[in-house]
């Protein structure tokens, strides 16, 4: 049976190959980089991808793998699933794409795809992974709220996965005041909200800033999905705080992922006496900086007067008909008759709008579809 493919971006077909059931970064890529994202869903559809592209299965027959790929394959229409996406208002952006995060397009395991909702700029600047237990004390809970607070306040970016407990009380901190824009990385699909109870707090995250997955639409959260996060809280991070960890968990995986590539890791100096302190004790006995307050933290930055440096400073302000082209331009590929219809203008207006805006590199276009630009991938500074 044929699959129907034009009339789609490639980016419809990375998210449709996104959706099928254990499919991890690292075999998506591996699916990308040996077919294309069209050729590769075909290879899905009819069951004949390779076991060599797998990797590592386990006690899991490859054969069943690839079987079960095509029966989802099969009852998927990638069409429909690209139309759930823009209809939800979620961004995506697949690695090689100029808009892709400089941060991760850089690391040595990066995601195939993201997924966003809010403003991907609100990446630009500096930016430290706040990161902890869930079983967290009121000492833990207290000092994340505080460096978050500080540091939102100082201008600088706080990253975390939005779950309960450390995480959570660090955005709260961050949405407490008028600062820089919080940055959440989850592990599920973006309208799969986990834990439950943070359904207001991913909400609030979205409009100040941004939310980031992995996972398309209908993903549920996977105990494996989890570690996979933390490698990219590490790795957008500058520096990354651990406030209170026990001696295993997420927010210890976070700092090896963090070591791994290089970035500061610190950690709050907690009760010798308190489970919940004994990964964060043993960081520092291991020779980690303590973060005591936003200036321990500010220091390893190199910000220590708090100064937020910006990014895309080199992009004019688009004004007039390209302003109101760029409002209605969405964070994933777009035809120019969607841009006709989102803006009510003519034809030649929306087409002279988005010379200017490529010109100034707020978009950029290629096979007849339109891509916004993160700041920093306009050319603008980040760390």
């Amino acid at each position: 049976m044929s699959v129907p493919t034009s009339g789609l971006p490639d980016e419809a077909f990375v998210v449709a190959l996104s959706r099928l059931p254990g499919l991890g970064p690292s075999r998506l890529r591996a699916l990308l980089s040996a077919w294309g994202p069209v050729d590769a869903w075909r290879a899905v559809h009819a069951g004949r991808v390779d076991a060599e592209l797998l990797g590592q299965t386990g006690k899991a027959d490859p054969r069943a793998i690839v079987a079960r790929w095509a029966a989802v394959a099969r009852g998927l229409d990638p069409a429909e699933y690209w139309q759930a996406h823009r209809r939800a208002g979620i961004g995506v952006v697949v690695l090689g794409s100029a808009a892709f995060p400089a941060a991760l397009a850089a690391d040595d395991d990066p995601p195939a795809v993201l997924f966003c909702l809010g403003d991907p700029d609100h990446l630009a600047g500096a930016r430290v992974a706040i990161v902890g237990t869930r079983d967290a004390s009121s000492y833990g809970i207290d000092v994340a709220h505080r460096l978050g607070r500080d540091l939102a306040g100082c201008g600088v970016g706080v990253v975390s996965g939005l779950a309960l407990g450390i995480d959570g009380a660090a955005h709260a901190g961050v949405l407490a005041v008028d600062g820089a824009p919080p940055v959440g990385v989850v592990g599920s699909g973006l309208d799969r909200v986990y834990p439950r109870d943070h359904g207001r707090l991913w909400r609030r995250v979205a409009e100040r800033g941004v939310l980031l997955s992995e996972y398309p639409l209908g993903a549920a959260p996977a105990p494996w999905q989890f570690p996979a996060r933390n490698r990219i809280i590490a790795a957008l991070a500058d520096v990354v705080v651990v406030v209170e960890s026990h001696i295993t968990g997420g927010a210890m995986g976070t700092a090896v992922e963090a070591d791994r590539r290089g970035r500061p890791v610190l950690a709050v100096p907690g009760p010798v006496t308190a489970s919940s302190s004994a990964g964060t004790n043993q960081l520092l006995f291991e020779g980690r900086g303590p973060a005591r307050d936003v200036t321990d933290v500010l220091l390893a930055l190199g910000l220590e007067g708090g100064h937020r440096r910006e990014a895309g400073e080199s992009r004019t302000t688009p004004v007039h008909a390209a302003a109101t082209v760029l409002a209605a331009t969405p964070w994933q590929p777009v035809g120019l008759e969607h841009l006709v219809l989102a803006t009510g203008l003519d034809m030649g207006v929306v087409a002279l709008a988005l010379d200017d805006l490529e010109l100034a590199g707020w978009v950029v276009r290629r096979g007849g579809w339109v891509e916004r630009l993160g700041r920093d991938a306009a050319g603008g500074t980040r760390r």
